[in-house]
Parts: structure tokens; C-alpha cells; sequence
């Protein structure tokens, strides 16, 4: 369903220094998937909540990409998530642009939904009508991460692909692009194993490429098993590479496996690499090379800090930093890269964990102190985003705002926090009549 609400209820005050553009990407598939159903599968649609003057107005759009338009042609499903074998006859070997479901970003003036297998698709920031592939004038066409980095000091671009070439392979690329959009730096590089590599870390002086033994075979994939599968018997394997060295200069550590879908945020110092994420004992939502599913007590993600040793023999220290788990971590985005005290995340409070948060998390790094704004039952919430009360405020005075919802009722709500006192509850809510689908990652403009 895509619809437009020019004045959403508001319950509470929206304060009125809040002036931007939020947009949240997720997967919503138009028809019933073919082959296995995933959830990384679906169609890319677009919320976007215009917050000004107090006032929400509302809009949402599938992506038009070729996969959504050839489907609606069609009317029904042609393409499968990960398997070319359960794909419809008459699109075999079909290329496209891919599904623009995972997040969005705003960067060089452009409104970009990435999704890692493509490269980003361009939406109108106002109307969110789509645009097309963008290409970076022609420089890059390939994968793109749908987690790229953008440095707050140079207003760069970071970014990575990975099984580029080879399908399923571990071939890999990474981009920089400058604050205009520019690609000014494109390299290739080979991975210790075809890994599923969904996000990575950077410093202001350092990237670091985790892979992860959440591995891809071709192979698998024409036999008619799991494309993707977690093998840990191949180990964990992380990149570390100065930003100003040339892409043979990646330093390689092995770990025992884990995986990490998101990180919080890294920073140099010294020596030092410290980074903050959300790690798994298991990767989740995918199942073992035999077929059988992920330990659902190692499939929870808990927050992480890893310190790197830079130093000539040196390691990586790994410690948790609370037994809470949760996923969709996020900070103040003025510290990419840079030392930051606080990070907020959605959580999960019942026993056994899950993908189901009831809760949102804001973690205080310096005292090693984490605060819960509780949901109401059955309500679940996804990725608090932070936005600072202006420009030049103070790290951690500002707002947060997720999508929240309301299983009793099955609709959803755009929440607002003062972002120092969640466990106070909202300060403001957006009432959407109907339910925003579970998705994924989202991120905000000024609106001037």
C-alpha cells in the first residue's frame, strides 16, 4: 500500500527546533515470494516522515526498480532472494537492479536506497519517486554496501563490495567517494573466503573489512542448497588498513568465528583500534551448510567491544559489554569514525533473545551504563535514529525517533524521544493509521 497523510495526529509536542526529513527503508514485497521466503527478499519501499513546525506529514513508495516493475507487469513474483534456480522462466539470467530495500542515506545531494547486491537507487528527497540507478557519473556501477560511512570532518563517502566478480566469490571492492559525490578512489581486492559482509567499520585514519564465515558458494546455490550458509570451521578473518595505504596493505587477523551484521562505531587511538558492535556466537536468519537451523542461543546479537592491537604482533581483545541483546545500533552520526560516548540500540528483554524488541537501549560507553525504555506489551520497535537539537549541540543532547508497532492495534507510530531521558518515554508521537512492515535501516535530512 502506498499512501500520503498531509497532517498525521500528534500526541505530546513536537519541539520545534525538530526540522528535517526522516526516511526509513525496509523490504515489502508487492507479491508472494517464489522458492523460500526471506526477509531480505522483499521490495524496497520507502517511509518518509516530513517533520516541521510542530507537524508530521507522511508518504511512502515502493522503489521502482526493474525487478518491481517487471513483477507488476507480470502480476506475480519472477525473481527469487538467493536462489537463480527458483527464479521464473522467462527472467533466467535476467540482470537487474536489484531490490533498494535495505537503508537510505542523503549524501552529495542525492536521496540513495542501497541494498549490497546493486548499486544505490536514486530517489526524489520531496516526492520519493524514483530516479534510477545511480552510477556515480559513470565511475561505479557495481556493488555497493547498503553501510557506507560518511566522514563528519571531509564529508567523504566510504564504501565497500563485496562478492564482486565471480558470483558468490570473494571478491571484493572499495570506494571513496567526496562530498559532492565524486568517486575519487576505487580498488579490488580478494577476501580469505566468500563471506556475506554486510557492514564494516572506519576511523578517521583506518578501515577495517570483518569477514565473517556466513560464507556463499555457487556451487551450493545450482545443487539447490543454501547460497548462503554459517561455516565456522573457516574462521573469522578482519582487514585493517591505514586510509592513506594503498589496498595491499591490508593487514589480516584471524578470530575465533562469530558474526556481526552491524557496528556501532570505531576510533583510533594510539596503537588502538576500539570498536563497538553487535556480535553473534552464530549468524542468524541463515542455516548451517547440512541444513539444520542457527543455535537460537548463539543467534543473539549482545553488544561488543573489541580492541584491535595495531602493534606489530599484536591481537584483538574481544569483551561484552552487557547481556542485554539487541541489534540496529546507532549514534550520533557527528562521530563517525571519531570517539564517542553514547550509542543506542534496539533491544530485546525477554529470555530467549530474538528479533522481536521490546525495548530501546541507550548506552553510556564512558560509566558502562545502559538505560531501557521499556515498550508497552506486544509493541516492538526498530532502529532509533539520533538527531542532535542543532548543529553545534553537545554529543548525546538531541532526539531519538523509531517506528514503533502496535501489535494490539496493527498499525504503526513514529515515536520521538528527548534522547538523555528515554526511559521517560516518548515526548511526542505520530499516529499512523495503518502498520509500517518490519524493516530495516533509516537515516535524516535538514530540511534546510
Amino acid at each position: 500500500m502506498e499512501c500520503d497523510i498531509e497532517n498525521v495526529v500528534v500526541h505530546g509536542e513536537i519541539p520545534k527546533d525538530l526540522d528535517i526529513s526522516y526516511f526509513r527503508n525496509g523490504p515489502d514485497p508487492q507479491f508472494a515470494p517464489r522458492g523460500k521466503h526471506h526477509w531480505f527478499g522483499g521490495d524496497g519501499m520507502v517511509h518518509g516522515f516530513h517533520i516541521q513546525n510542530g507537524k508530521v506529514s507522511y508518504r511512502n513508495r515502493w522503489s521502482r526498480t526493474q525487478k518491481w516493475s517487471l513483477e507488476r507487469e507480470a502480476g506475480k513474483s519472477l525473481f527469487s532472494a538467493f536462489n537463480p534456480m527458483d527464479c521464473d522462466p522467462s527472467v533466467a539470467g535476467l540482470q537487474t537492479d536489484g531490490t533498494a530495500n535495505t537503508n537510505i542515506v542523503w549524501h552529495g545531494d542525492k536521496l540513495l536506497a542501497l541494498e549490497e547486491g546493486h548499486a544505490p537507487f536514486e530517489l526524489d528527497s520531496r516526492t520519493l519517486d524514483s530516479k534510477g540507478a545511480w552510477d556515480f557519473a559513470g565511475e561505479y556501477s557495481d556493488r555497493m554496501t547498503a553501510h557506507p560511512k560518511i566522514d563528519p570532518k571531509t564529508g567523504e563517502m566510504l564504501f565497500f563490495g563485496y562478492m564482486v566478480g565471480e558470483p558468490l566469490g570473494n571478491g571484493m571492492s572499495y570506494q571513496v567517494v567526496d562530498s559532492g559525490g565524486k568517486l575519487t578512489r576505487s580498488d579490488h581486492f580478494n577476501a580469505p573466503i566468500a563471506s556475506m559482509v554486510h557492514d564494516f567499520i572506519t576511523t578517521d585514519e583506518h578501515v577495517i573489512f570483518p569477514i565473517f564465515p556466513l560464507t556463499g558458494s555457487l556451487d551450493r546455490a545450482m545443487s539447490g542448497q543454501p547460497a548462503f550458509a554459517w561455516e565456522p570451521n573457516k574462521g573469522a578473518h578482519i582487514g585493517v588498513m591505514r586510509r592513506t595505504d594503498s589496498i595491499d596493505k591490508i593487514r589480516w587477523y584471524d578470530i575465533d568465528p562469530c558474526y556481526v551484521f552491524h557496528a556501532l562505531n570505531a576510533y583510533t587511538k594510539g596503537n588502538t583500534i576500539v570498536a563497538h558492535m553487535m556480535q553473534f556466537e552464530e549468524a542468524p536468519l541463515f542455516p548451517h551448510v547440512d541444513g539444520s537451523r542457527a543455535d537460537p542461543k548463539k543467534a543473539n546479537a549482545r553488544l561488543c567491544e573489541w580492541t584491535i592491537d595495531l602493534s606489530e604482533n599484536g591481537g584483538i581483545k574481544r569483551r561484552y559489554l552487557d547481556d542485554i541483546t539487541g541489534e540496529f545500533p546507532r549514534l550520533d552520526e557527528r562521530f563517525v569514525g571519531l570517539e564517542n560516548r553514547f550509542g543506542y540500540y534496539a533491544a530485546s528483554t525477554v529470555a530467549d533473545g530474538g528479533l522481536g524488541f521490546d525495548a530501546i537501549a541507550h548506552q553510556d560507553l564512558k560509566l558502562d551504563k545502559r538505560t531501557l525504555f521499556q515498550l508497552p506489551d506486544g509493541d516492538k520497535t526498530g532502529e532509533p535514529i539520533f538527531v542532535p537539537k542543532s548543529k553545534t549541540a553537545e554529543e548525546g543532547e538531541g532526539y531519538l525517533i523509531s517506528v514503533i508497532y502496535r501489535a494490539n492495534q496493527n498499525r504503526s507510530d513514529l515515536v520521538i524521544f528527548d534522547a538523555e531521558n528515554i526511559s521517560d518515554g516518548p515526548i511526542a508521537t505520530a499516529e499512523l493509521p495503518h502498520r509500517v512492515p518490519h524493516g530495516f535501516h533509516g537515516n535524516w535530512k535538514y530540511n534546510s
